[in-house]
């Protein structure tokens, strides 16, 4: 209840993110969200005799948290243009990739020095140092008859909306926009399921792996991960790697003209899901260590270059309402956390009750080709659905 709790409140509070970032602008958002789970990462008791106050706590870090993706997705968008968005958004979000990375290898060592405490108190320590940092140096992105913004290709005013109406340049004629975010339109969008549909997949596999992965090394194979040193980051780390290349790859398309935004999108997108899904479904094939951190890496990093499709097509589809259709896609994600590692944990009961030995690979066959199948699923519906083109005025 402690570990789900978490995911709970940061499904909550992914579309209220959007919107908030939307309303106010992601700088103020985000800054918020870093300092509140900073706060509560700093204070938090781990106390087995206080265990209401580590759920309200753990529910507080997701909520928290939630607003984070939706708020950067905001900034990325009024800031950057089109033709840096794919690496933009794939350097952005490796960094959570290069952070599990990191954890992995230290903090078991942190642990063991400093106890677990430490952990709580360093989480918060990097929370407030890059809270100062920007809140001093983050500003809000220039209107679109501003220098910066001429220069950058942009044509709409990028500041947050303020009250219900905004104003737009178009040929030197300011005209009234109305601010109501199209809900019922994005609600009943293709594109936009395309994209929730890849969010759910994407999630469901990580999620999957990172929560279950520790129990099959040590029932499936009879192999710790203390005892794995440094391997044992090696997928989080291919994530990293991957994901920047990825977005590397389509810029050069795009910019280049090589392919069209939409056919960029759907190329890395189902080159991505579907050597990932592979990869997933040949993990129960390997007996040892080594070759099921190969395959779950190659897993992960391919799903990781598949986020230069379906994760920047946000920005493509609604570049003005980006953090809410991130918002919106993002509790799709959520909700696969939920529901994989839920769903697994059953299958493995269930396994166990038909008295299969869970050190047997049929007993985690449908662990993995769950993900599997979901990852061919999920990319042909972003190839029949999904579009570079922007939709959302």
């Amino acid at each position: 209840m402690i570990l789900s709790i978490f995911y709970y409140g940061y499904a909550c509070s992914q579309v209220p993110g959007g919107w908030a970032a939307q309303k106010i602008g992601g700088r103020r958002v985000l800054l918020l969200s870093f300092v509140l789970w900073s706060l509560t990462c700093a204070f938090v008791p781990l106390d087995p005799s206080r265990v209401v106050l580590l759920v309200i706590a753990r529910l507080l870090v997701g909520v928290a948290q939630g607003f984070i993706f939706p708020s950067i997705h905001t900034v990325l968008a009024q800031w950057v243009p089109p033709h840096e968005r794919s690496r933009s958004v794939s350097l952005t979000m490796s960094g959570m990739y290069f952070g599990a990375a990191a954890g992995m290898l230290l903090l078991p060592s942190l642990v063991e020095l400093q106890g677990p405490q430490s952990v709580f108190l360093a989480e918060a320590t990097l929370g407030a140092m890059w809270s100062l940092l920007w809140f001093k140096y983050a500003s809000d992105p220039p209107r679109s008859d501003h220098p910066k913004a001429t220069a950058a290709g942009f044509g709409e005013t990028l500041l947050p909306i303020k009250g219900n109406q905004k104003t737009k340049v178009e040929k030197g004629v300011h005209s009234v926009r109305t601010s109501k975010v199209p809900w019922k339109r994005i609600v009943f969008s293709l594109p936009i399921w395309a994209i929730v549909a890849n969010n759910f997949t994407f999630h469901y596999a990580l999620y999957v792996l990172m929560n279950w992965l520790p129990t099959y090394f040590e029932l499936g194979l009879g192999h710790s991960l203390q005892e794995m040193g440094s391997s044992k980051m090696m997928p989080y780390l291919n994530m990293f790697v991957f994901s920047n290349i990825g977005g590397v790859i389509a810029d050069h398309l795009i910019t280049k003209k090589i392919l069209s935004v939409t056919r960029t999108r759907k190329v890395l997108n189902t080159v991505g899901f579907v050597v990932a899904s592979f990869a997933l479904i040949a993990i129960p094939m390997f007996r040892t260590p080594d070759g099921v951190i190969f395959c779950s890496s190659v897993a992960l990093g391919f799903l990781a270059l598949g986020r230069a499709g379906f994760a920047v097509n946000h920005m493509d589809v609604a570049p003005r309402y980006a953090g809410i259709v991130m918002g919106v896609s993002n509790t799709a994600g959520t909700l696969a956390g939920i529901v994989g590692v839920d769903l697994t944990g059953r299958l493995l009961e269930a396994a166990k009750a038909a008295e299969l030995d869970l050190t047997s690979p049929d007993s985690w066959k449908a662990v993995f080709v769950i993900p599997g199948l979901l990852c061919i699923f999920s990319s042909v519906v972003f190839l029949l659905l999904s579009t570079g083109e922007r939709i959302f005025d």
